[in-house]
């Protein structure tokens, strides 16, 4: 049985994905890396199986419908054999020290007397044309090279939440929260680092700066522009984060403040995006978002509004608009958003 499965996720990423894979391949034979081909029509499914040749005891190259990002991470959970899960995105690629760190530590854990359903480890942004790099990590938040539980998770502060691309997940408590994430959406990687968490019990933190997420593709997801033509799909998983929120049974009040303030932010993106729109059509569907989430839990929707994020992007008329602009710039240029 492999230590860690990889999954990455490709639609059309003959021109970047080689440079992930490689970077994947340090991991030898511990390591199963699943590239899962997406409905591709460039060349991925060809570099895939190329891989896949070159290298049958690491490599397996799986070929789909097109399903979106989505569909293409649930394949990597359904053909995982590895213990633990990762999704390395296509544009996306690690750091080998770090890498030889993160895979030590999981044999190590898995040699002790108890299961850790989660390990966390730092990300860098990579953003294209940035003098400084931004790394997200966890030190003064998290217990760091032992297990602990959320009654150890110190308050986080807003911007600094548990991303995919710092996760790796015990491949069986995925199967067990019977995580599938929703096919044709954009932005499921927050219901991957999301909806899972109820069921995580032991986690682990390493303080190590493994995955490097690029961003300044003009195409790419978190691009403004893009985000903006697909809020469509940001508010369908919204309104799902809100759901799994409400349907949480984890009574753990650490975990729940920290659920709530990572949907807090999440509403808060949908909202300015509907801001930034600034259309009739764009603000008409901020005021069904709230009513939505009213209408499911009246507790839940209180404290959103009353929240800081929900009190700025609230603020009524014309000029309540430019300040909660202003304030998301401000926000966009601390934290490196694309």
């Amino acid at each position: 049985m492999k230590l860690l499965s990889i999954a990455i996720p490709c639609y059309n990423s003959q021109d970047y994905m080689e440079s992930c894979i490689e970077s994947l391949l340090v991991g030898g034979e511990e390591v199963e890396i699943l590239i899962v081909d997406d409905g591709s029509s460039d060349r991925t499914a060809e570099i895939a199986d190329d891989y896949a040749r070159k290298y049958p005891t690491i490599v397996k190259a799986i070929h789909q419908e097109n399903g979106g990002h989505g569909e293409a991470v649930n394949a990597g959970i359904r053909n995982a054999t590895g213990l633990y899960f990762k999704v390395v995105d296509s544009d996306d690629w690690v750091n080998k020290e770090a890498y030889v760190q993160i895979l030590k530590t999981l044999y190590e854990l898995l040699r002790g007397p108890q299961t850790v359903d989660l390990l966390i480890s730092n990300f860098v942004y990579e953003k294209q044309g940035a003098t400084r790099k931004k790394i997200m990590q966890y030190r003064k938040c998290l217990p760091q090279d032992r297990i602990f539980g959320w009654e150890e998770v110190k308050h986080m502060p807003k911007g600094k939440y548990l991303l995919m691309h710092s996760m790796i997940y015990r491949t069986k408590l995925l199967h067990e929260c019977n995580l599938e994430l929703p096919k044709h959406t954009f932005y499921v990687d927050n219901l991957f680092a999301f909806e899972p968490l109820p069921y995580v019990k032991n986690l682990y933190y390493l303080d190590v700066n493994f995955y490097r997420y690029f961003i300044g593709r003009d195409d790419q997801s978190v691009n403004e522009k893009v985000m903006i033509k697909r809020i469509d799909q940001q508010i369908r998983v919204n309104k799902l984060m809100v759901d799994a929120y409400i349907n949480c049974k984890n009574t753990n009040k650490q975990l729940k403040a920290y659920m709530f303030s990572y949907l807090d932010i999440i509403t808060t993106i949908s909202s300015i995006m509907l801001i930034r729109a600034n259309t009739e059509e764009s603000l008409q569907k901020k005021k069904e978002l709230l009513e939505y989430i009213r209408t499911e839990n009246k507790q839940v929707y209180r404290k959103l509004r009353h929240s800081l994020f929900g009190r700025v992007m609230n603020l009524p008329g014309r000029g309540g608009r430019k300040m909660s602009v202003a304030a998301y710039k401000i926000s966009q240029k601390f934290y490196g958003f694309n």
